[in-house]
């Protein structure tokens, strides 16, 4: 056939052939059954064209499904908002990072928590400074201002009680001291939870930890079992949340008078509240976001518990200039 189309192309040069015919040649032929290698071939042509349309149309279904299984694993973050300034409690890092807990070493992202005093006395008071250093042993003196303070410290002992939450002053060469006293004998963790500042103007947000040792005779207390509401200084707060593991989910907290009205609630490092999420065991440190206003009434965050197991929940709240704290324990399976 090939050899037919040259023949024709050559007469149609030589002025043989209707002008026509060069493309789809003359009348007859047009009119004609094609022949039986013309069929094969076109058969041979249409098939190569169906396999690579089915092809493409394959990969765009499973392009789609892709895309669709690497969306947010979070939808119960969609829509929601977040107080101005919150640096480290931001959203925008990857998954796996958001549900990580902090606060379980002394070196983190670069950062180097030093600790100047290490050994309290049980109940007497005493300070505690330390100093956060970069990669090179350098005392970092740049930190940005996170729910009000550049500096969040929390101790709490081993067993989860006594609770405390601090904010400390720094010197000029970067020595961050407050005073401290460890009430009872232990073992207690401190948490330095900070956004430094490097000098081309990059925030780091992490959370360090160091133990602290306060020597006697140490008698670890139970965790109380979980609840939905607790009393302190005569103001009921309620709980209400359900976490999951891997996932971020709204928890509220309610607080009302012994007559079940409600206090005016004022502002404590920037928004209605503060939370502090530890694990037990390891006593993990969990970020908390909180919504910059009442939702409802209720003191509103967002909660993310990297696997199942008990944890220990401290909500700090203000009323009448005084700055309280209710805790409470939650099972998450």
């Amino acid at each position: 056939m090939l050899g037919s189309v040259r023949g024709d192309e050559k007469q149609a040069e030589q002025g043989d052939l209707p002008e026509a015919a060069v493309a789809v040649g003359d009348g007859d032929l047009a009119a004609a059954a094609p022949d039986g290698g013309t069929v094969r071939l076109a058969l041979v042509v249409g098939g190569l064209v169906l396999a690579v349309l089915l092809g493409f149309g394959l990969g765009r279904i499973n392009s789609g499904g892709a895309v669709a299984a690497s969306g947010p694993l979070d939808s119960a973050l969609t829509g929601h908002t977040h107080a101005p300034g919150t640096g480290a409690h931001s959203h925008e890092a990857g998954q796996a990072e958001a549900t990580e807990a902090g606060g379980l070493a002394v070196s983190r992202a670069g950062y180097t928590l030093v600790p100047l005093s290490a050994e309290f006395t049980a109940g007497q008071a005493g300070e505690l400074r330390f100093r956060i250093q970069d990669g090179q042993r350098r005392p970092v003196t740049r930190f940005a201002v996170v729910h009000d303070k550049p500096m969040h410290v929390i101790v709490v002992r081993r067993d989860l009680s006594g609770y405390q939450h601090l904010h400390p002053t720094m010197a000029a060469d970067g020595t961050w001291s407050v005073p401290l006293t460890l009430p009872q004998p232990g073992i207690w963790r401190a948490y330095a939870d900070f956004t430094a500042l490097a000098g081309d103007g990059r925030q780091t947000a992490t959370t360090l930890g160091v133990d602290l040792v306060a020597p006697g005779a140490y008698a670890p207390r139970a965790l109380p079992d979980p609840a939905p509401s607790t009393t302190v200084d005569e103001l009921t707060v309620g709980y209400q949340g359900s976490p999951e593991p891997g996932l971020t989910v709204p928890v509220s907290f309610r607080v009302t008078d012994a007559d079940g009205s409600s206090p005016t609630l004022e502002h404590y490092l920037g928004t209605f509240g503060h939370l502090v999420a530890l694990r037990e065991g390891d006593l993990g440190y969990l970020h908390v976001h909180p919504e910059p206003e009442l939702v409802d009434g209720a003191i509103q965050f967002w909660l993310t518990t990297p696997g199942p197991g008990r944890y220990r929940l401290y909500l700090d709240f203000a009323t009448g200039g005084v700055v309280r704290t209710a805790e409470f324990t939650v099972l998450v399976r």
